[in-house]
């Protein structure tokens, strides 16, 4: 299949820097940019509008000297689109999302680009302990707490500047007792858009009081494009020799297993459908990939290097090197064509993967895992980078 190419820039263009910042009305947000087969969407500033908590939501873009483009809503500091190119060198957008924030509040899938905390990923049965003393988390995952708890930073309005036209600045102040977590938590996130074509995420966060962080992006790929179908025969290699099997409640059972044997093991190229429907009990729990990767520290880039991704009709490739020790795969087995893309299209069953970088599952309830505790005084400092080529 042909991929769409983008007619004109400038039509995309107009929707940045400058007019997120004016009250101009742009056209319907229904328009797009018609292609073969795929539209990339003209998102409308105005549609990205609205007071939600006393605090005013709006969309900025990131633009590089390559015309690639990431599009942000500080509405959950969410990744809306991302604009790169193709084999054949047109702009296609592989970050599935909405046309307006209406969409994002009304969505049954929540973390659609967004920025995750306090905790990303589970945490068992919504508790922990630090110090000596319990904390109960709101329990949004079955018996389990997933992504920060009812109301994660996927809902939280930040605090946004664009300090260029390739980056963006979020901050969030996660007051002390917000979800029930301990201690006033002063989050930044900065979000850059290289003229290599890499989105870098830094984030930064201190606190007044112990407590545990596991910061994330929640970003869903399609390397096809937003609307194009199933990721079953993307190209995925991991970089990990062993991953974190976990319980029926996609809780990590403390063990750390070989991939080696399995259908998880994807230190070769292999397509996400190859083995998906394998008989395995693992793949029985995650309904697919739901799993996070041990991954080798294999040196690249000053960080490590976590994954290679290939779309297998755009020939778009997505590295992605980061400093956290692990890397959760998600296969988009959860998306039930409940809501619909910015494209038209529904959010179909594995329409969609997720790769977050970030500390293991649970670590606040197993030892043997890397630390997720913060204290006051030390700085929680961590960077990723995912990187498109072709």
């Amino acid at each position: 299949m042909k991929l769409q190419s983008l007619t004109s820039l400038s039509v995309l263009a107009a929707i940045g820097f400058a007019s997120c910042q004016s009250g101009t009305k742009k056209s319907s947000s229904t328009d797009s940019l018609k292609g073969d087969s795929i539209a990339v969407v003209k998102l409308v500033a105005d549609s990205f509008k609205k007071e939600i908590d006393g605090k005013q939501t709006a969309l900025y873009t990131l633009k590089n000297k390559n015309n690639a483009e990431a599009i942000f809503t500080n509405y959950g500091g969410r990744l809306v689109s991302l604009l790169v190119p193709n084999k054949g060198g047109n702009l296609v957008d592989v970050v599935v999302g909405f046309k307006s924030i209406t969409d994002y509040e009304k969505s049954t899938e929540p973390y659609f680009g967004a920025t995750i905390g306090r905790y990303g990923n589970r945490i068992a049965k919504g508790k922990f302990t630090l110090e000596g003393k319990t904390y109960s988390l709101f329990t949004n995952n079955g018996q389990n707490t997933l992504h920060g708890g009812k109301k994660g930073y996927q809902y939280v309005v930040w605090d946004a500047s664009q300090p260029s036209a390739n980056s963006l600045v979020l901050h969030y102040l996660s007051k002390d007792g917000d979800e029930n977590f301990p201690g006033n938590l002063d989050v930044k996130v900065t979000y850059t858009l290289t003229d290599d074509n890499e989105l870098k995420m830094d984030y930064e966060a201190k606190t007044d009081k112990i407590t545990v962080v596991n910061l994330t992006n929640h970003a869903f790929f399609n390397l096809n494009g937003d609307g194009s179908g199933e990721i079953l025969n993307h190209e995925v290699q991991i970089y990990a020799d062993e991953y974190t099997p976990v319980d029926s409640t996609l809780i990590p059972t403390g063990k750390i297993e070989k991939v080696k044997g399995t259908p998880f093991d994807f230190t070769t190229a292999t397509t996400i459908g190859a083995r998906i429907n394998d008989k395995n009990e693992q793949l029985t729990f995650g309904k697919g990939y739901d799993h996070n990767y041990v991954l080798n520290k294999t040196k690249a880039m000053g960080m490590f290097h976590a994954a290679t991704v290939k779309g297998d009709k755009s020939g778009i490739v997505m590295d992605i090197y980061t400093q956290e020790p692990g890397l959760q795969f998600y296969s988009g087995n959860f998306m039930q064509s409940k809501n619909t893309f910015k494209t038209g299209a529904k959010d179909d069953f594995r329409t969609a993967i997720a790769l977050e970088t970030q500390h293991f599952p649970d670590s606040p309830n197993q030892p043997a895992f890397p630390s997720t505790v913060l204290k006051p005084g030390q700085v929680y400092k961590t960077s990723s980078v995912y990187k498109f080529s072709k």
